[in-house]
């Protein structure tokens, strides 16, 4: 076994320590912080990291380290300037959001699934926020998206990306 951290995966510590890794309560605070998601939600989640930056989160634990290829989903990207959650983990757990949630209607949501940038008129935070569309009388999260200056850019996957054509 390789003791390169880009081949296991590596429980995130309960708390900062002197190196780079995030912490657990690090990405609890940041959840909670940025998108007001309660730290209980991941109650019965670890967070691990693999490579540089890529926090991963499982439903469960396993011993550490893991030399395993995938391990749940990566939930968050640490290694930028503002911490961004990935789209996966947006749609699993941004329902439970209560601030930074930008809800689009009708052509915004075709647009922002289909990649595109938009002039939106919204009062929220700077920085990433969770976009969503009321479907079936529920609100659905559809992605991540970059909120600056009056612009909403998606940051829908390419390969996810769809035109809806209605």
């Amino acid at each position: 076994m390789t003791d390169d951290r880009t081949e296991r995966f590596d429980r995130l510590p309960a708390r900062a320590g002197d190196d780079r890794m995030p912490s657990r309560a690090g990405i609890l605070d940041w959840w909670d912080a940025r998108f007001g998601v309660d730290p209980e939600v991941f109650a019965a989640h670890t967070f691990w990291e693999r490579g540089e930056g890529n926090i991963w989160v499982f439903y469960g634990d396993v011993p550490d380290p893991a030399p395993v290829d995938g391990l749940g989903m990566v939930c968050v990207r640490t290694s930028g300037h503002d911490w961004k959650p990935t789209t996966n983990a947006a749609q699993r757990f941004g329902h439970h959001a209560t601030k930074n949630v930008i809800e689009l209607i009708d052509e915004e949501i075709d647009r922002f699934v289909a990649g595109e940038s938009q002039h939106i008129d919204w009062s929220g935070d700077r920085g990433y926020a969770l976009a969503s569309a009321t479907i079936g009388g529920e609100r659905a999260i559809l992605g991540v998206g970059q909120y600056i200056e009056g612009e909403l850019r998606s940051m829908v996957p390419k390969g996810r990306r769809r035109d809806l054509d209605r």
